[in-house]
């Protein structure tokens, strides 16, 4: 064959292979636009901010075929409705904490964080290697949704408080803003729990609806202006010693998605998840500092309030698993996960940060 017809021939070659190729490649790349509503206001910048980072990635991924537009609480839905709107199609997506549904199932809480549970890296590896994943989306498949960790703002601070706690004597009667099943456990030794979103801490606190509040850490905290009407700042939040925040999809829409958009939407959330916990991580310990030279007040939970509590949290687990096999499946599959964890914890983990602890101040 001369040259030039073997030329001739390659071109039309090629011409009918892309011919056939690009409705193929344009079919798997559909537009999709998806609305996401978040549990969170935009102040709070991290934890509202893991939403965003999903939307940007997706849109990056699918050269902003796939886009995810976000809406914070209260603009589409209030806040503690997010996971009910994911659930019955008004929107596709949520960014929340399952433990805000606890009154629905308080199974929903073990999937974020319950008191005395897991830490965040003890969380991220129940829920990928551990068998939390399967467990955890067998259930949440009952409320028509999947779940995928979406953030995590590692173990929080214990609140706020008007007065100081030193016996548990000093929790009766405490009216206190915390959220999910942790409410039950503190109400156990005297507290009476509110749960509030965000946005709606401060002016109870303000207004002494309530005289206690925890929300997060020391720079969300710091935000929120908590500083400003409560003086003693507790820790640890042993409530939430590593809280998962999860993105939440219709399951109905994640499954028309495209195997690949799948992917990358699992993707993005999961980047989303190591950028929120790395920048609390970042930003605490100077909002901390800010904190106390402003007159806050730190002080450790005692032994005695802590010991009450987790009295109080095992008894609550066997009264609620003694009527709820979906939380007791859960709970201790997470709770025999946990010894493990805190076994292999205690060897080099613990005993190398209580050294450096100790080292920091040496100079």
């Amino acid at each position: 064959m001369k040259r030039r017809d073997f030329l001739k021939v390659s071109a039309a070659g090629a011409a009918a292979t892309a011919a056939v190729a690009s409705p193929a490649i344009a079919q798997s790349s559909p537009e999709v636009k998806w609305r996401l509503t978040s549990s969170f206001p935009k102040s709070l910048d991290t934890i509202y901010g893991g939403a965003e980072q999903v939307a940007k990635y997706v849109a990056e991924m699918t050269d902003n075929k796939f886009q995810i537009q976000v809406f914070a609480g209260g603009e589409i839905v209030p806040a503690l409705q997010a996971l009910d709107a994911t659930s019955n199609g008004t929107v596709e997506m949520c960014h929340t904490v399952s433990y805000y549904y606890v009154g629905k199932d308080p199974t929903f809480a073990i999937y974020a964080s319950v008191p005395f549970g897991l830490n965040a890296r003890q969380q991220n590896s129940w829920w990928y290697q551990g068998g939390g994943m399967e467990l955890g989306n067998e259930f949440f498949k009952k409320s028509n949704v999947i779940g995928f960790p979406c953030g995590n703002t590692g173990t929080q601070m214990g609140g706020w408080f008007r007065k100081e706690i030193k016996t548990v004597a000093d929790l009766s009667g405490l009216k206190m803003r915390i959220g999910g099943i942790a409410g039950q456990v503190l109400q156990k030794v005297g507290v009476v729990p509110q749960q509030l979103a965000g946005g709606d801490i401060y002016p109870a606190l303000e207004k002494g609806t309530i005289d206690a509040a925890e929300w997060v850490g020391p720079y969300d905290d710091e935000k929120l202006g908590f500083a400003k009407v409560a003086k003693y700042y507790y820790y640890p939040g042993f409530w939430e010693g590593g809280p998962t925040v999860h993105a939440f999809a219709n399951l109905e829409k994640w499954n028309s998605l495209p195997k690949s958009y799948q992917a990358i939407l699992t993707n993005a959330m999961a980047n989303a998840n190591s950028w929120m916990a790395a920048r609390y991580d970042m930003q605490n310990p100077a909002a901390l500092k800010r904190l106390v030279a402003g007159g806050t007040q730190l002080r450790p939970f005692t032994n005695e309030v802590l010991e009450a509590c987790l009295k109080a949290t095992n008894e609550l687990w066997g009264e609620i698993s003694a009527k709820n096999p979906d939380f007791k499946k859960s709970i201790d599959a997470m709770q025999a996960y946990r010894s493990d964890e805190y076994l292999w914890w205690q060897v080099a983990e613990y005993t190398y940060d209580s050294f450096m602890i100790r080292s920091r101040t040496r100079g």
